[in-house]
């Protein structure tokens, strides 16, 4: 898998098919993520991780893998989307075996840095679940800033 970019703890590598697995397990957990990223769905097949994939890579969008350098183990997923006109909207998924080590804080800050320094970005924005407050805390640690709450999301920013 070819690496993007890195931080002290994290290989940011290209999304690939082989890593589906990792992704539908990380996907399909509702307990730790699926509740976090978009609300009950039917389990996401093999078939349309695969077109995910394909479609990120073919659209050359800013999403990357992450993997623990001492280990190699599938950490999550990072993502710049919708990068336009100088902002873009950061969304990260992390595996409840990964969660609570610190690596969201570091993807978070890496992904930020990445975003301003590669992309030209001025403006990183996000949404969460109000009920995510481990996310929330570590989007603060990150200099994220709250600008408006709904029922269903808290929305963040970061501007330089």
């Amino acid at each position: 898998m070819k690496q993007i970019f890195e931080s002290e703890n994290i290989r940011f590598v290209a999304v690939s098919e082989r890593l589906v697995q990792d992704y539908l397990i990380m996907v399909n957990d509702i307990e730790h993520v699926e509740k976090f990223i978009g609300g009950w769905h039917e389990p996401f097949t093999e078939e349309q991780e695969i077109r995910w994939v394909q479609k990120k890579l073919a659209e050359k969008v800013p999403v990357f893998s992450m993997l623990e350098k001492k280990s190699g183990r599938f950490i999550g997923n990072v993502e710049l989307m919708d990068v336009a006109d100088g902002t873009g909207e950061l969304g990260i998924a992390i595996t409840a075996e990964m969660q609570d080590r610190g690596f969201g804080t570091e993807a978070v800050r890496a992904i930020t840095e990445y975003g301003i320094k590669q992309l030209n970005l001025c403006r990183i924005f996000l949404r969460t679940n109000p009920n995510n407050s481990r996310a929330i805390h570590v989007y603060e640690k990150c200099s994220f800033r709250e600008y408006d709450r709904t029922e269903e999301h808290v929305f963040m920013e970061y501007i330089p």
